[in-house]
């Protein structure tokens, strides 16, 4: 595979953590053309411009990391999961800063999107270095969501969040600061049975 270039300094921290307990069964691993959810999501951040990636597993690491092939991602494993998806955030910045002290900003994923791409992500660096916005973040069904860039300068902000929260209260706090590209597909993620039986039927 050929190098990534580093001198982007912009990372992403793919969140893995929960126990997708509305689910009934570790969402990560259910297979959809062929990959689980989180191979896929995988392999699109590995095949990014982003660099480092850094994979927070949680509920059922065990079980998750003997199924899937990291590739070049950092994996951590989020002993605080049962908090929410705040403490995945901050154990992933945590990770990425001592890995690559030079970053200078994050990419926050979901592993549930089944339509993202490694595009995509690259459209959010893109958008960062040619609007100087400290957040890029993607827009679908009258809303915006993950993936989300998110510059260092807003960092403490991120770590400070506790709870079963995102990163949206620190986006909304500088709306003035945020661009946003389209992603249509961004809508559908798996939190039931029903949402992947409409993915596998074709249905969104």
């Amino acid at each position: 595979m050929e190098k990534k270039n580093t001198s982007n300094k912009i990372g992403v921290i793919l969140l893995a953590a929960g126990e997708s307990s509305r689910l009934g069964q570790p969402k990560q691993l259910l297979v959809h053309d062929g990959k689980t959810l989180l191979q896929h999501s995988l392999e699109v951040a590995n095949a990014s411009v982003a660099t480092p990636v850094v994979l927070v597993l949680g509920a059922k690491a065990g079980v998750i990391k003997n199924e899937i092939d990291g590739g070049d991602a950092i994996v951590v494993v989020n002993t605080e999961w049962e908090e929410g998806m705040a403490s995945s955030i901050r154990i992933g910045i945590k990770t990425s800063v001592e890995m690559s002290p030079l970053t200078e900003g994050m990419i926050l994923m979901v592993c549930d999107q089944p339509y993202i791409n490694a595009s995509l992500l690259n459209e959010l660096v893109a958008a960062h270095h040619n609007k100087g916005k400290a957040i890029v973040t993607c827009g679908y069904a009258d809303t915006v969501g993950p993936p989300t860039l998110f510059h260092k300068s807003l960092f403490p902000e991120l770590l400070r969040l506790r709870g079963d929260v995102g990163a949206r209260s620190v986006l909304n706090k500088h709306l003035d600061e945020v661009e946003v590209i389209a992603f249509p597909q961004g809508h559908l993620d798996i939190d039931t049975r029903e949402d992947f039986k409409k993915l596998s039927t074709g249905h969104s």
